[in-house]
This record gives C-alpha cells, structure tokens and sequence, in this order.
C-alpha cells in the first residue's frame, strides 16, 4: 500500500471518529437539556446504618444525587471533588448523596466509604430509584437539584470537578 492511500485511510478513520465524538457531544447536551427543570422524583432508600433517608429530608436544598458504584473508576475518580463540594458548601445548603448500586452488602460500602473520607450521606440504590429518574445505562449518572426541586443539570460520566462546582454554584444561588 502506497504511503499516500494509508495516509488517506487514516485521515478518512480520523475524520468518521471526530464526527462521532462531536454528534455524542450534541447528543449528551442534548439529554442535559431535556431534564432540565423537570421535578426531581420523591425517594426513600436506606443509609447505611439502614436508617431511611428520603428526598423530603432536603426540601429547600440544593441537591446533588450521584449513582455510583465502588467498581466503577469514573465514579472513585469523582469522590474527591464531591468531599471538597460538600465541604466548602455544606453550610450555604449543598446537600451530596451517593447512591450506591452496588450489590455488595452496605457493610461493604461502608467500609469502602471510610477508607475514602467520605463526607456525605450514601444510600443504598436499586432499580426502582433509577426507574424513578428515568432510567439509565451508565455510571456515574448525577443529578443536580435546585431549592425548588427541579433537576438543573444531569450529567452521565465523569466531570472535572471546578466545571462541576460552577453548576453548583450556579444552582446555590
């Protein structure tokens, strides 16, 4: 094969995979908008000392519900950023629950939790509180919740965390 026809092969690889990044970019935009003010689904689900802990508990909150999982990279990745929001905004109303779906016992997660420093409220998830907020195939998947009760933001993946704290931000005030 001549340099020319392989250089010509990549270029037209290259191109189709940057179309498909730039389309699954405007389709994720696309599914951020559309949950957009939407309300918020009720929810009650069992911490993991198995007290309930329900979505009434954080009327008037700023709200962000995290699924996530102890197997998943992206969502470990994203804990560190979550301790440091919690922190930084815990005072002016900024409520974090991870919801846990991982099959392993809360014990399990609870360990997993300590070793991490985690600092805010994780509950154990199943697939009624995913049907709740509509169903999803990925994690994590994070929702974003104003004081009124509306889902501001949906975010599937990870986020780097000073672009995730602007929407929070944006949300707090």
């Amino acid at each position: 094969m001549t340099r020319f026809r392989t250089l010509s092969l990549f270029g037209a690889a290259l191109a189709l995979a940057v179309g498909a990044m730039l389309f699954q970019g405007n389709r994720l935009q696309a599914e951020d908008t559309a949950t957009t003010a939407q309300q918020a689904p009720a929810w009650n689900l069992k911490d993991l000392d198995g007290h309930d802990v329900s979505s009434a508990q954080f009327k008037g909150k700023v709200l962000v519900v995290d699924f996530w999982a102890t197997w998943c990279g992206p969502c470990v990745s994203e804990i560190p950023g979550y301790i440091e929001l919690q922190k930084k905004y815990g005072k002016d109303g900024l409520v974090i629950v991870g919801v846990s779906l991982d099959r392993k016992s809360p014990q399990y997660v609870q360990k997993f939790a300590q070793d991490h420093g985690m600092n805010y409220t994780i509950v154990m998830g199943d697939d009624a509180v995913v049907d709740a907020f509509g169903g999803f195939d990925a994690i994590p998947t994070t929702f974003l919740i104003n004081r009124s009760g509306r889902i501001v933001h949906k975010k599937t993946g990870a986020m780097p965390p000073a672009e995730y704290e602007e929407l929070v931000k944006q949300a707090l005030r």
